[in-house]
């Protein structure tokens, strides 16, 4: 039977929600991180829509890390990155099926760090839940496009681990800019004057890196 990209994501979430782990890790993190900034609050005092909305994402950014660090560790044993290259499939449906198990992962995370940011930051106002959430998936998928890319650099070597957590977050500033822009004003702070330039910013960051990705990750995957 033919391999396709869905195939490889269910594989990849069946093992990681099998471990537990490679899901547990995020999340607790993200959390830890949200809790720790909720702590530096004098008391008494608001946090702003805009410093809640860029510790949502920088929970998001770490969980990224870690989710795609665990994604491409799961075919180090037994040679079986070499099966999935030997497989009749073109290379790019290894990356998109990281990718897509990659969202899973983070969205499953981003249930936890929302509430968690309601409560500990007193986020309780929240303009359009649909439009908010749609804005999360598009910021979302510019971040899984970059990290199922880099992700495929670091597997196999230790030395290389940090190279993802490195690497990343330069190349995410765009769009974790627009995330936390869009996030503050679906917080409830702004008029959202800007909020189709932000949108737009996101739409082309990952249509640059979907299409970059899908172009090098052939030679990435297959050097590595």
């Amino acid at each position: 039977m033919r391999i396709k990209a869905l195939d490889l994501m269910a594989k990849d979430l069946r093992l990681v929600f099998s471990d537990g782990a490679g899901i547990v890790q995020p999340v607790l993190l993200g959390l830890i991180l949200v809790f720790v900034f909720s702590l530096s609050t004098p008391v008494g005092e608001e946090v702003s829509a805009q410093a809640a909305a860029a510790i949502f994402w920088l929970a998001t950014s770490f969980a990224v890390i870690l989710v795609f660090n665990t994604l491409y560790s799961l075919e180090g044993a037994n040679q079986a990155r070499i099966g999935l290259l030997l497989a009749p499939i073109p290379v790019q449906y290894i990356w998109i099926g990281k990718a897509l198990s990659g969202l899973v992962l983070l969205l499953a995370a981003q249930l936890f760090f929302l509430p968690a940011i309601v409560v500990f930051l007193g986020q309780d106002e929240m303009h359009s839940w649909p439009a908010a959430l749609g804005s999360i998936m598009l910021v979302n998928w510019g971040l899984v496009a970059v990290g199922s890319l880099l992700g495929a650099m670091s597997q196999g070597h230790s030395a290389r681990d940090s190279l993802l957590s490195v690497v990343v977050f330069p190349l995410l500033v765009p769009v974790l800019l627009a995330g936390i822009s869009m996030g503050a004003y679906f917080f409830g702070d702004g008029s959202g004057e800007d909020l189709g330039g932000w949108l737009g910013l996101v739409l082309a960051f990952n249509a640059l890196f979907t299409g970059a990705a899908l172009l090098l990750f052939p030679f990435i995957y297959g050097e590595y």
